[in-house]
């Protein structure tokens, strides 16, 4: 009996489902108004439970942000936090001195390790239209010996990012932007140098799909023994995989060792690719930490109280760029890079 390419169909939830060696991933899509003087949103935020708001209420949430959306400084440790950022902006600042405007398909890349704080604002610089915002977060775990490693912080400019058009029979195309891994002979970027992906074994792969109306495809299949593969469906209207029709709304467990036909119905179609081999160890959780054991969890709670991970040298917790500043980022060592 043939072994089943689909292993399991469940729904989106929030956060979305994830598989070793991810931990975590969400999709945030907000209909932001046009800004006011502060880059926040020009309307009322009367009925938002603000410093707490994921209600979505009038299309968009302030998440923790009480002047600008987004998530004021906070700490992390152990992992790895990639962030793909379709539309819209976004502020980084860390406490490592590390600052940053970028978005509109940029992808940053933050390796926490032994501990770094971080914010990420959203700050709404059209004032005479609106701002819609959307990314996905995704968090990759590091292994045990590469927990305490230095913080790394990368930016992936869109422009740099290799992106593949495949065309069927029909002249229907498939888009695919590779964030991390290979497809084919086209490699992504390099990932930081401590991270899972960096390693051949690991056979990690972050890849977006963009299937055109009626689009005809097959997913090559991955490299590596053991590797795992999931896939999020989360707009269009049906989509086949492997000859079954499944609907939007949906992540796919798919046998990550064969091809996978895909062939898209009558709307455009988009998925979130994540793919790689478990790391295999214990993971101990506790909100911005990730370890192997409760008791490193209990140092790294009592490190940040200690030392705060450097401490924060930007005087606010949501500090935001000046509306005009373009897409930069400005490292620790005050090397400037700007998209070419």
């Amino acid at each position: 009996m043939t072994a089943p390419i689909l292993l399991s169909i469940e729904a989106l939830g929030f956060p979305w489902k994830t598989i070793d060696p991810f931990l975590f991933c969400v999709h945030h899509n907000d209909a932001y108004p046009r800004g006011n003087a502060v880059q926040g949103p020009d309307a009322s935020l009367a009925g938002r439970n603000l410093g707490q708001d994921f209600g979505g209420k009038d299309g968009w949430s302030m998440y923790h942000g009480k002047t600008v959306p987004g998530f004021p400084a906070h700490p992390h440790r152990g992992f790895e936090t990639v962030t793909i950022m379709r539309r819209g902006l976004i502020d980084h600042s860390d406490s490592v001195g590390a600052t940053a405007r970028f978005g509109e398909g940029d992808v940053q890349w933050l390796t926490a390790g032994k501990g770094i704080v971080h914010c990420e604002m959203f700050p709404l610089v059209h004032d005479t239209k609106p701002n819609p915002a959307e990314l996905f977060q995704i968090w990759l775990n590091l292994p045990a010996k590469d927990k305490m490693v230095e913080p790394h912080f990368s930016m992936f400019w869109h422009e740099d990012i290799p992106k593949l058009r495949f065309t069927d029979a029909n002249g229907a195309a498939t888009h695919v932007s590779c964030v991390a891994g290979h497809l084919a002979d086209v490699h992504g970027l390099p990932p930081p140098p401590d991270s899972w992906a960096a390693k051949p074994e690991a056979d990690l792969a972050i890849l977006t799909l963009r299937l055109e109306p009626g689009a005809r495809w097959t997913l090559p299949a991955a490299a590596g023994a053991g590797t795992r593969r999931l896939l999020y469906f989360f707009k269009g209207q049906r989509l086949s995989m492997a000859g079954q029709w499944v609907e939007p709304g949906q992540v796919i467990e798919v046998r990550a060792g064969v091809e996978l036909d895909l062939i898209n119905g009558d709307a455009e179609s988009e998925l979130l690719m994540l793919q790689g081999r478990p790391i295999g160890e214990p993971v101990a959780q506790y909100g911005p930490f990730v370890m192997n054991t409760d008791a490193e969890i209990q140092q790294a709670f009592a490190d940040y109280r200690r030392t705060e991970f450097g401490g924060w040298p930007w005087g606010v917790p949501d500090p935001v760029h000046p509306r005009e500043s373009g897409r930069f980022a400005k490292h620790a060592d005050g090397r400037v890079e700007k998209p070419t």
